[in-house]
């Protein structure tokens, strides 16, 4: 009988303890969210690889394609950029991207990212995100630079910069990756379709349209003074492009890969067929032209790569070289604007057809991830256009208003002596090359 009655308070005791621990398990806050490691380290390295886009790969890219007398400018612009764009994008420009619930732009409430180091977005620490499209917002300006080469006032260059990437950049940045109205209609843009290129390429052009062109244009076009270092500034780019797209997934993960395969098949695609086309149509291909094609299919790929398969890739980057290529003829054959470096036609043009394409491309039946719930296939493809159209609008109305600053305060247009002698003595009182 007592044995009885010990193994019965035993069993209350027990359980009684059990419901204690229950309880206080319940009533502990719940553990704050924790970073992934591998996460955190795949989004650093690719951090990393983006930045080594604008710097060295896109300044050497432009460079390249300029009079030797410039090139030191063009890279000095891109190193200007580099700079201001990361104390703009900490002292406002993240935050109006990545903040608040206002559809068409964030607020001020990560205003020098108050949230510290133990700050968590997503699975990566705060700091790791902030710093990775930091970089984002570093090269998308840069793009620009390569419109309004050889011929466009420093200041011009740090003002209109600045302003574009809190007013122009920011604002669809938060429209589509922030939750801002595009996302809320569930838009398809991986990595930048619309938020890098159709920004960066219809500014480009409202650019050039506003500056003019450069002396003797379109009859005298001066040919690239180093097409070596263009290349090796392409190469940097393709490499640092898997940083852009694969890093995009914010993880170490499958979706990643993907991404990183379909960048590298559409770049190597684009190539091919530019190459293809110059033998055709000249009798020989060019250096600069097969690395023309690689970005022009990096770009167009851009916006679809981790919602397509790889052969999703080739098809965009075969696609990418017949449409920009037609796109650079018309800008400054038919047009006769001055978009030195063809960013519109290359980059504009690219990432507004990848952006399209990816409401086709990203269906099951072509080896893509499918749609966001309640989407098809045409119901993705209006949201696409709708896209394109708000996001080329706005970059329009807004840097043609920016431009107009930059004019009636610093002026916009160099002197025709600091056009004469080359930007890289006039300006900066340096050469790229001693003789």
């Amino acid at each position: 009988m007592r044995r009885a009655m010990g193994l019965a308070g035993l069993s209350t005791l027990v359980f009684t303890a059990g419901a204690g621990i229950a309880h206080a398990q319940a009533a502990a806050p719940a553990a704050p969210p924790a970073a992934d490691p591998a996460n955190t380290a795949w989004i650093l390295a690719a951090t990393a690889l983006v930045l080594f886009m604008t710097l060295p790969g896109l300044a050497l890219f432009y460079a390249g394609l300029v009079r030797s007398k410039n090139a030191l400018s063009v890279m000095m612009h891109c190193v200007a950029i580099a700079c201001l764009g990361s104390v703009l994008w900490l002292l406002g420009g993240y935050s109006l991207a990545f903040s608040g619930a206002n559809p068409i732009v964030g607020d001020l409430a990560k205003f020098g990212l108050p949230g510290g180091r133990d700050a968590v977005s997503g699975t990566l620490p705060e700091t790791v995100f902030f710093a990775f499209q930091m970089t984002f917002a570093i090269i998308t300006p840069a793009l620009i630079v390569g419109a309004y080469v050889e011929r466009i006032k420093f200041g011009a260059v740090l003002l209109f910069s600045g302003l574009w990437l809190l007013l122009v950049y920011a604002p669809v940045c938060h429209w589509v990756w922030g939750g801002g109205w595009l996302a809320g209609l569930k838009v398809m843009d991986y990595a930048g379709g619309l938020v890098v290129h159709a920004t960066a390429g219809i500014s480009s052009l409202v650019a050039v349209a506003m500056l003019g062109p450069r002396d003797g244009f379109p009859k005298e076009l001066h040919p690239p003074h180093n097409p070596g270092m263009t290349m090796m500034g392409a190469g940097m780019l393709w490499v640092g492009w898997y940083g852009f797209n694969a890093g995009s997934a914010l993880a170490a993960d499958a979706a990643a890969g993907s991404a990183l395969v379909a960048t590298h098949l559409s770049a190597s695609t684009a190539g091919l067929v530019w190459a293809v086309i110059e033998k055709i149509r000249f009798g020989r291909a060019s250096m600069v032209g097969v690395v023309t094609g690689v970005v022009a299919g990096l770009a167009t790929v851009t916006p679809a790569s981790g919602f397509v398969g790889p052969v999703g890739g080739v098809v965009l980057g075969a696609l990418a070289s017949v449409v920009c290529l037609h796109a650079v003829e018309l800008v400054k054959h038919r047009l006769k604007l001055d978009d030195s470096l063809d960013v519109f036609a290359v980059h504009g043009v690219g990432g507004i057809l990848g952006t399209l394409l990816v409401a086709v491309l990203a269906s099951p039946m072509f080896g893509g991830a499918g749609y966001a719930e309640g989407m098809d296939m045409g119901a993705q493809a209006g949201v696409q256009v709708l896209g394109v159209a708000a996001v080329c609008a706005w970059s329009a109305v807004a840097s043609a208003a920016i431009l107009f600053l930059c004019r009636a305060t610093v002026g916009l247009r160099a002197s025709p002596e600091a056009i004469e002698d080359g930007l890289d003595m006039s300006t900066h009182g340096e050469r790229a090359y001693q003789n």
